[in-house]
């Protein structure tokens, strides 16, 4: 049953673990609130240990450390970067940028992911890369992928926007790359409000990559005291955060444990709350494959059909739950039409699935009584 004026479930809300306020004042009161400062180094070193990768740079956001992804691939224009049509924007404007092409390719029906047989039928002699994202921080088919990159010489970037702390065959999402992105925004799992990194599986990239940070200086070598004098060195921006954003982004990555057992907590209750609702309703939950470890870090459904999801989401609405949908395809965007193009077969499933997500409230802090409310929400949905 719906409870009447029940609290209102927000969507998300960003989880204080416990020291930001302590970590800012202590950034504040040192008058080193730039970038690269201790908290910077000590946010670094937690992420470089989490990701399993020889080392990372933090950004201001996930689509800077995508937008640096491409200038080290060094494109051009007309180069092709093929990536699922189901992401944020940010994965086609980052390369996009830099004058790329993106190739828009179809996801699997069960993860949402990319599908593995469709990159491979996408690829042109004008093929630079090949931008995965793991989306609700289920894993991609990896071995599949490597190895078509693998025969065709280009490098794969991971969009780990969604997937840190999550495994595939027991390795990291975001090590398996020559690159990957990482959010901090207030939406994820762990944040700062606004933040990312570019983590770098080939440690030879690093140099240049600090150099294009840092507006295309080698500003870095010269604060280690490894050149006299910094200049300019290559194309590049600004993408160092400041120390006060790594000092919450330290406070949050001490605690990613328990964020995680948090977030993992409210994932398995809806997923085992729901299953005979949606078996009932020919409703589909995520899937996690066998040898996968997800990042818990959104629960969908999907709706029979978008009329049925819009009913949800009023339903749900008035029931006091804040859900929402989720991207809408790129292939078919009036930017996405303008400066990509729709790989071979088209994304079928990709239209079909946006049409009936819905999003579930999910962060660290959600008590059993609001997961209980919005379980109780969701079973009460009746189609019209």
């Amino acid at each position: 049953m719906i409870q009447r004026n029940a609290p209102v479930i927000p969507f998300n809300r960003p989880y204080v673990a416990g020291r930001e306020r302590q970590y800012l004042t202590e950034v504040v009161e040192s008058g080193q609130t730039s970038g690269d400062g201790p908290f910077t180094r000590r946010a670094s070193t937690l992420l470089t240990a989490l990701v399993g990768a020889p080392s990372v740079l933090l950004t201001t956001s996930c689509t800077h450390a995508l937008e640096l992804s491409a200038l080290l691939l060094d494109l051009r224009a007309g180069d092709e970067v093929i990536m699922p049509s189901f992401t944020f924007v940010s994965t086609a404007n980052a390369y996009v940028l830099r004058g790329a092409v993106p190739v828009f390719v179809d996801v699997r029906p069960d993860t949402l992911n990319i599908d593995e047989r469709a990159v491979e039928a996408a690829i042109t002699p004008r093929t630079k890369a090949i931008v995965i994202v793991h989306y609700a921080g289920v894993p991609c088919e990896m071995d599949a992928i490597l190895k078509v990159a693998k025969h065709h010489r280009v490098p794969v970037i991971e969009d780990n926007a969604h997937g840190l702390g999550a495994t595939y065959k027991g390795r990291p999402l975001g090590s398996m790359g020559a690159l990957a992105a990482q959010s901090f925004h207030a939406t994820k799992n762990v944040q700062c409000g606004e933040g990312g990194a570019l983590v770098l599986n080939d440690d030879r990239l690093r140099e240049r990559a600090e150099i294009i940070r840092e507006k295309g200086t080698d500003r870095s070598r010269f604060f280690r005291g490894q050149v006299d004098k910094y200049r300019w060195m290559d194309l590049g921006s600004s993408y160092l955060p400041s120390d006060l954003l790594a000092a919450t982004l330290t406070a949050q990555l001490e605690a990613f444990d328990d964020i995680q057992r948090q977030r993992h907590a409210v994932w398995d209750t809806y997923h085992a709350e729901l299953a005979g609702w949606a078996a009932d309703r020919g409703v589909t939950r995520p899937t996690v494959p066998a040898g996968a470890e997800h990042a818990a870090h959104l629960y969908y459904l999907l709706m029979p059909s978008l009329d049925e999801r819009q009913a949800m989401l009023r339903h749900l609405a008035d029931a006091g739950v804040q859900a929402t949908f989720h991207y809408q395809p790129l292939h078919s965007a009036p930017a996405g039409e303008r400066f990509g193009r729709t790989g071979p077969g088209g994304c079928p499933v990709t239209d079909d699935v946006a049409d009936r997500l819905v999003r579930l409230p999910l962060y660290a802090g959600m008590t059993e009584a609001e997961t209980a409310q919005v379980v109780g929400a969701v079973r009460a949905y009746a189609p019209r």
